[in-house]
């Protein structure tokens, strides 16, 4: 069940999510967007999704691949991903974590 309120501390998501055991918890959702905190277990196992996204990197370094095109990426960077495109985080310090933002319709804006 997402958290309804309209603050979240990265310490406390990160904690949460390692407490889960999974990879990726929901932590906020209002209409179209929902908003999680994504961590993967030395490989990222993602395959294209149905709607467009946004990730922040929370915290880590490595390299991002998207569409035909690497990135390296650090805290604070921006990465826009439209749905249906192959992406992957790729080669990943171990306390890499982003917030992925989810939004719009299924199939993507235009």
């Amino acid at each position: 069940m997402p958290n309804t309120n309209n603050h979240l501390a990265l310490k406390l998501t990160q904690e949460k999510l390692i407490a889960s055991g999974k990879e990726f918890v929901e932590f906020f959702s209002h209409g179209s967007l929902v908003f999680e905190l994504y961590k993967p277990d030395e490989v990222d196992k993602q395959t294209p999704h149905t709607r467009d996204e946004v990730y922040i990197i929370a915290s880590g370094n490595g390299r991002f691949f998207s569409a035909g095109t690497f990135v390296d990426f650090a805290p604070g960077n921006f990465l826009f991903v439209p749905a249906g495109a192959e992406h992957r985080f790729l080669d990943f310090t171990e306390d890499f974590s982003t917030w992925v933002i989810f939004y719009g319709p299924e199939g993507g804006e235009r």
